[in-house]
């Protein structure tokens, strides 16, 4: 999680939440890293943050990145950084473009860096962000784009989450709502049809997963379980769950088999 003064942020007439807020300036901030107990591991300082900032993924490490998720073009073609590399202590390491519309951003165990993006990424001039789903390495490399056509074509990425060394991101189109699996030291992918629509986090372990759905704005998400049966995800429980606080955009992070839900000002674990 990533704690900033509210006095340098300012809220959006269009978007509701926190995801609504944002710094048009350059500012400091704190990192708190949460261990699987729910309890503080560290707090680390992180000054003259660039603005703007989105999306937070951990690095192998103890390293994070920090990224934007809007990026554009220079007179000579050059797209803008969006994606910034951290040390543990909170030093910028290193600064590159992970393309335009980013929507979902994961981390990998080995430290690739796994993105989805919105409308105006996939129908827009970036290389990568056309490709819909995208992996890098930790210099801003591109290392993965989508090697077979997509059942449809992709419109919106949605969330992502890890699952040991596998990525897994979730994007939907006219079609409904898939899941692609990403091995990274193969680079093979596999996509699956989503049990549940417009899902705004999962996570998965095995042949099971969670998938969660937001009431938005409200203090309360849809848990929908499911197991993997012959090459296709079926859903086997339903429930409704009042949280601590309205959870929003972007408040699902799924990791290892395990879904966090950020709920106002708490965090939800969820077992797949």
């Amino acid at each position: 999680m990533v704690r900033v003064d509210e006095r340098v942020l300012r809220r959006s007439d269009y978007v509701a939440g926190w995801v609504g807020w944002g710094a048009p300036e350059p500012f400091d901030a704190e990192l708190e890293v949460f261990g699987a107990d729910g309890r503080l591991q560290r707090r680390v300082t992180v000054r003259d943050v660039p603005p703007h900032i989105s999306h937070l993924a951990l690095l192998p490490g103890d390293r994070f990145l920090l990224v934007s998720g809007r990026s554009g073009q220079d007179r000579k073609g050059r797209w803008a950084d969006n994606a910034y590399v951290y040390d543990p202590e909170g030093r910028r390491e290193g600064a590159f473009c992970i393309g335009d519309d980013v929507q979902v951003v994961v981390g990998g165990r080995r430290g690739g860096i796994w993105t989805a993006y919105g409308d105006e990424g996939i129908f827009g001039h970036h290389p990568e962000s056309r490709g819909a789903l995208a992996g890098w390495n930790g210099r801003g490399d591109s290392v993965w784009t989508p090697r077979t056509p997509f059942p449809a074509g992709p419109v919106e990425g949605l969330t992502g989450c890890t699952e040991g060394d596998r990525v897994w991101l979730a994007w939907y189109c006219r079609e409904g709502t898939f899941l692609s699996r990403i091995t990274p030291s193969t680079g093979e992918a596999a996509t699956f049809r989503s049990p549940v629509t417009r899902i705004d986090g999962f996570a998965v372990r095995g042949d099971r997963a969670v998938f969660s759905r937001r009431d938005h704005g409200r203090p309360a998400v849809t848990l929908t379980r499911a197991r993997l049966v012959g090459g296709a995800w079926e859903a086997t429980a339903e429930e409704r769950v009042t949280v601590p606080g309205p959870v929003v955009l972007r408040c699902g992070q799924g990791r290892d088999g395990v879904l966090w839900l950020r709920a106002g000002d708490s965090w939800v674990r969820v077992e797949a």
